[in-house]
């Protein structure tokens, strides 16, 4: 009975004040949760892909040294420039993936976002707008419906 009698205190039927300090005060709690939760997440994605990306040049390094090798043997033998040609377009690529794995390429990347963020908001907007709740019932009650009238498509 005593936890019925401080359900029915608020004057929503059980539900807490929203200008109650203590509830404002979880409210809060959760958001700051639920953003470091995000935050965590994203960082796990964005390290797997510089691994993912370090993993990457590793087989380009055996690649092109593979090649690199290759073409100096090659040069070795009929004394011309053009048999090192190959390795121009390699260089390039091996540059870039060095600089993803191992160099500053990630900050200019994350500078370049900021700057983005800062001075062309206007690219970031999603086509049709942020979804609503509505249109999002409206998605789950045709998907359900779509499941019901063909049930061997699904």
């Amino acid at each position: 009975m005593g936890a019925t009698a401080l359900h029915n205190k608020s004057p929503t039927l059980g539900y807490p004040e929203h200008d109650d300090p203590a509830y404002r005060k979880c409210q809060e709690l959760k958001m700051e949760r639920w953003i470091q939760m995000h935050y965590q997440i994203k960082q796990r994605e964005q390290a797997l892909a510089i691994a993912q990306h370090r993993e990457l040049f590793y087989w380009l390094s055996g690649f092109y040294l593979s090649a690199f090798y290759g073409c100096a043997s090659y040069y070795q033998r009929v004394k011309r420039a053009s048999a090192l040609a190959p390795l121009l377009p390699l260089t390039f690529v091996m540059g870039y993936y060095t600089d993803w794995a191992y160099g500053s390429k990630l900050h200019r990347i994350q500078a370049e976002a900021n700057i983005i963020m800062e001075h062309e908001p206007e690219l970031l907007h999603w086509p049709g707008g942020l979804p609503t709740v509505a249109g999002i019932d409206e998605a789950r009650v045709e998907i359900q419906m779509e499941k019901k009238m063909h049930p061997h498509h699904m």
